[in-house]
């Protein structure tokens, strides 16, 4: 199960990455975009901490 969620987190990164690069040619400020993504990306990171922090709890 471990493996499974460092894949997850993996994944979770490429796509946060994958965002990033795609939001470059978007105006910062276009139709309150921007907010949508921070707040997106926030509860990402939270997704991807407890998963991170659960790792230890699931059994091998």
């Amino acid at each position: 199960m471990s493996y499974q969620a460092d894949r997850v987190t993996e994944n979770i990164d490429k796509a946060m990455k994958q965002l990033r690069e795609a939001m470059k040619g978007i105006p910062i400020r276009w139709a309150g975009f921007k907010k949508e993504h921070d707040n997106a990306a926030r509860s990402m990171a939270n997704l991807t901490v407890l998963i991170t922090d659960a790792r230890s709890s699931f059994k091998r």
